[in-house]
């Protein structure tokens, strides 16, 4: 890689620091989430695949809002969007007030659906932003960058859940809750679901003094301008899906990112479950190996970043995908704390494949780089359907067998990895080099 080509553009330092901000934001929102669906399956006595609807309605969110957010971006710009999604998800954070006095699970989805929702917008406009900020030449390395920031908020997120949230579930048992009278019974759920609304309100307004910097910052571009090129705004959505779809690489690389999302959100949704089965932990201990992993996910990403300046992306991913398939095969066979071990393991592997999945599938895309970065992140859907898959394997077979799921998802991971190092070199110079000429209007 050319040493001459500028990482960052002069004029994108300030926005981009603040959209690092964001990356980190939505870290804390989803692993903070991870954990109540061991939480809401212990309040509301619930079986697994009942409480995985959790991620269902967190991760259906992003499927049903990555597209209206395109329109916004499309239309507007890229900072509306991030103005859009950052309100939605302040609203969505404050909802889980009125959901503890409310004490139903539907009012908690409602809550967790508008956050995660916000958020869908936000990462939607904020990924191909970071794109824009710079040569296509270092896309993949500044989008990576931007997520390394992603697994700080990922920690933040699960030592809010495992000092705030799982130590205040009561120790009752289901047949000792089912044993209580109701009123004993409200008295405890009130608590704990006062427990899980705590951090969410906390994060409303840290997300409302990001919303208060991004809107007061001016995010100009490098002088170009809606004149000189008339129709940017006009949408073409018809032909744009058309062509979308015609695209190899993206066309692959949509299945792709769908199978990546369902393996991360299956292995952080079940870390939990597999040591309180295979080890027998409590909440607490159990939370603390969902915390090793946030860890191990934090520096690999940095280290992965790094190591992309050597060795292609492709390269890597094939690598990893294949090392975190061998990974959930050992913790299927070797079902304790040594398999244990081996699902933290795991995400060293998470750490490189969304950014490299995401980047490759948007190379070429030119115009259609908006919505194309919409579509990407309506696969979160992964993450909305395959949790409640894994979830109800671990009702019939457990929580160990349960991992070939995600065993399978990797080797998914992997051949796109193959693919694009099987496939011609395709020229530079269209998805980031358009998105950085259609961001002038931010």
């Amino acid at each position: 890689m050319p040493t001459s080509l500028p990482f960052l553009h002069r004029d994108k330092l300030l926005p981009f620091i603040l959209l690092v901000v964001c990356f980190a934001a939505w870290g804390v929102a989803a692993t903070m989430t991870d954990p109540l669906v061991q939480v809401f399956s212990t309040i509301f006595s619930m079986s697994t695949f009942q409480a995985s609807l959790v991620q269902f309605a967190y991760y259906g969110a992003y499927f049903l809002l990555a597209l209206p957010a395109a329109f916004i971006n499309q239309r507007f710009s890229y900072k509306t969007g991030v103005l859009v999604g950052l309100g939605m998800a302040i609203a969505g954070a404050l909802l889980f007030y009125p959901a503890s006095i409310e004490m139903t699970f539907g009012y908690f989805l409602l809550a967790l659906f508008t956050l995660a929702g916000g958020l869908a917008v936000l990462e939607t406009s904020a990924n191909p932003f970071v794109i824009a900020m710079g040569p296509e030449e270092t896309a993949t390395r500044r989008l990576s960058l931007a997520q390394s920031f992603n697994p700080v908020g990922t920690n933040i997120g699960v030592l809010l859940a495992t000092t705030l949230i799982l130590p205040q579930l009561h120790s009752a048992t289901l047949a000792e809750r089912t044993a209580m009278s109701q009123q004993e019974l409200l008295t405890i759920r009130s608590a704990e679901l006062q427990a899980v609304m705590v951090p969410y309100v906390g994060f409303a307004f840290v997300l409302l003094a990001i919303w208060i910097g991004i809107a007061l910052t001016r995010m100009s571009t490098r002088d170009t301008s809606k004149k000189a090129e008339p129709g940017l705004h006009e949408i073409h959505f018809r032909a744009t899906v058309k062509r979308l779809i015609h695209n190899p690489h993206y066309r692959w690389g949509v299945i792709a990112l769908f199978f990546y999302i369902a393996a991360q959100t299956c292995v952080w949704t079940f870390t939990i479950q597999y040591a309180t089965h295979t080890i027998g932990a409590d909440h607490a201990t159990a939370g603390s190996y969902l915390q090793y992993s946030m860890i191990v996910f934090l520096i690999s990403r940095f280290v992965m970043t790094w190591v992309m300046g050597y060795i292609r992306p492709s390269i890597l991913l094939t690598l990893l995908g294949f090392i975190a398939t061998g990974l959930c095969l050992y913790a299927i066979f070797y079902p304790g704390l040594s398999g244990l071990w081996a699902v933290v393991a795991l995400s060293m592997c998470l750490s490189l494949m969304f950014p490299t999945i995401y980047s490759i599938a948007l190379q070429g895309l030119g115009e259609d780089t908006k919505f194309g970065a919409a579509g990407l992140v309506m696969t979160l859907l992964g993450g909305a359907l395959m949790p409640m898959v894994q979830g109800a394997m671990i009702d019939a077979f457990g929580a160990a067998i349960s991992f070939a799921l995600p065993a399978f998802c990797f080797l998914v991971t992997a051949a796109y990895g193959l693919f694009d190092l099987r496939s011609a070199p395709r020229l530079p110079g269209s998805a980031s080099s358009h998105a950085a000429k259609t961001a002038d209007s931010v």
